[in-house]
Order: structure tokens, then sequence, then C-alpha cells
């Protein structure tokens, strides 16, 4: 295969690696742009004090990585370009090293969410969630939290973690940061404004009274009464599902990039060095050459006047037989074989 054949593969993975960088700045904004995404994730990291920390939820910084790689992706890409424009082996091995940068860091984030979860502060334990949610829900400086919750109520139509008797025990009612005679909050109830958008910011029951109601066979038909934590789990596994599908086929968009880059650079230096062997050779080619038609131009010079009188001289030998007499065009012929052999 020659080095034309390298720069078409080497350009053809390039473009997929450039429209892998476009998809991945493209994927990064609508996350970072969907609110309501964005919020749900802030369940997710609530068993973990150090993501519970964070100012924004875990799919905000999710958002801005994936930007951030695609936007590294498409600068590789580009020096890629330059690097198979120009044929030095700098350009190549900065586009090297970035994409194996990139493929590292991508092997370490699916890794640790895929064997170690915990690691990263993700859980769904289903203690530690409930245990989140009595200690969080309707708490002064947990918005986020409440409004996280109340999203995941509403959209999914289910009722605390486990069940409705979480809020018994929580410090939402314990504390009376709800109304006080509510045993669970209104985002538990049947909405009237449920297709509205922003219906979970301002719940609005259908029937306020029955759904707050003690007594199950009262509002059961105006309460949810599912656990959110098997809807919570979907959710993770479908996004999660996603991500490592994404991240897969950008991995082989990159191994063949690398691959590529080694070819081309190794047909790169053949190439120098078939042209190096061709620019070395051409001074003896030249010196003998010269030699050769320095040669033959003396002899020439010298047997000029018998290449005039041959005609005369094939007359003669006809009439008194064979002759001893060497042509100038006999020993110039004679004289370029032996050069040449």
């Amino acid at each position: 295969m020659g080095r034309s054949h390298y720069k078409f593969l080497l350009n053809l993975c390039n473009f997929l690696f450039l429209i892998c960088g476009l998809l991945l700045i493209a994927s990064g904004c609508y996350l970072y742009s969907d609110g309501k995404r964005v919020l749900l994730s802030r369940l997710f990291a609530a068993s973990s004090d150090r993501l519970n920390s964070l100012p924004q939820p875990l799919l905000h910084y999710i958002a801005l990585g994936v930007a951030s790689a695609g936007l590294i992706a498409v600068l590789a890409a580009v020096v890629g370009c330059w690097a198979n424009c120009l044929h030095t082996y700098i350009f190549h091995c900065i586009y090297f090293l970035s994409v194996v940068a990139l493929l590292l860091t991508e092997s370490v984030v699916c890794l640790a969410i895929t064997l170690w979860p915990h690691c990263l502060g993700i859980s769904l334990d289903e203690s530690q969630m409930v245990r989140a949610l009595q200690a969080l829900y309707g708490v002064p400086g947990q918005e986020q939290f409440t409004n996280a919750m109340d999203l995941a109520q509403a959209r999914f139509g289910c009722c605390g973690m486990k069940s409705s008797l979480d809020y018994d025990t929580s410090l939402w009612r314990l504390q009376n940061f709800g109304q006080r005679n509510w045993p669970v909050p209104l985002s538990c109830c049947v909405l009237e404004n449920a297709p509205h958008p922003l219906a979970y910011l301002d719940p609005k029951p259908v029937n306020a009274s029955v759904c707050q109601s003690l007594d199950r066979s009262s509002y059961e038909r105006e309460r949810f009464t599912e656990s959110c934590l098997p809807h919570l789990d979907d959710w993770y596994r479908e996004h999660y599902s996603i991500f490592l599908g994404a991240s897969l086929v950008l991995a082989l968009v990159e191994f063949c990039v690398l691959l590529c880059i080694i070819m081309s650079c190794a047909g790169l230096a053949s190439e120098r060095a078939v042209l190096k062997s061709c620019k070395e050779g051409m001074p003896d080619r030249k010196r003998r050459l010269k030699v050769v038609q320095s040669n033959l131009a003396l002899i020439e010079n010298i047997y000029e006047p018998e290449v005039e009188l041959r005609p005369k001289a094939r007359h003669s030998t006809e009439a008194a037989g064979p002759s001893r007499h060497v042509s100038s065009e006999d020993f110039s012929e004679y004289y370029s074989r032996r050069q040449y052999q």
C-alpha cells in the first residue's frame, strides 16, 4: 500500500473523528440546556456528601465535560489535517498524543462508572436514598434536591423513594417545613396541571383534601402509591447505556485514527528513505555519465577522418578482400559496451 492510500485512510478516519467531536459538542450543549434532565440527576448524588456539596447537579458537570471533550477532539482533528498535508512528524506526534489522551480519559471514566460507581458518589442503594430523602427534602438550603424530588414524583407518578411512608419520619414533616397536616407533598397527588412543563414547581392537585387523607382507601385514587426508586434506576440505566454506547463508538474511531497515524508515519519514513537513497546515488551516476560522454567525444574527434573515408574503404575491401581496419563507429560501440558492463 502506497503513501497515497495511507493519506486517504487517515483523511477518512480524521473526518469521522471530526464528526464525533462535533456530535460531542452538540450533545454537551443539549444536556446543558435540558434543565429537567440536569435537575433530576441531583438525586443520584444525594447520598454522597462530596457530590452533595457541589453547587450544581452532577449532569451539569458531565455536560461541560462532554462538550470540552468534543472541542478537544475537533482541535485534534484540525491538527491531523495539517499533519496529513505537511508530512511532518511533529504534527503527527501531537495528533497521536491528543487522541491517546482522549482515549485514556474515556476508558478511565467508563471503567469507573461501570465497576466502581460508588467511588464517584453515584448510588441507588435503597436505604441511602431513603435517608437522603428524609434528611434533605424540604429543608432550607436544599431547594435543588426538593425540586428534583418533586420533578421525579410528578414525572414518574410515584411518591417517596420506597413508599409514601418515607415522609412520616422526614425533617420536612417533623419540623413542619411543609403544611402541618400534610402527610405527603403535593407533587405526590394527581395533578390537574400535569401537562404543564413546570407543574412540579407549582403542583395543583385535582382533589387536595382526598390526596392528603390518612385513609388508604380514600387517597389511593388521588395519590401516587408507586415507589420512585425503580423509575430512577431505569432512568439511570437508560442514560448510562447511551453514554457507554457513544463512548465505544468514539473509542473505535480513535483506534482507527491511531492505526492510520502509525501507518502514515511508516509510509513517510519509507518514502524519505527512498528519496535519500536516490539523492545519494545521483552523483555517481552523473560522474559516470560525464566520463562516458567525454570518452565518446574524444573517440569521435580522433577517428573523424576515417569515418568520412569509410565508404571508400568498403570499395577497396571488396576488391582486395577482408581488411583489418576498425572504424570509429565500431570502436565507439565496443567502448560503450565495455563502459556499461
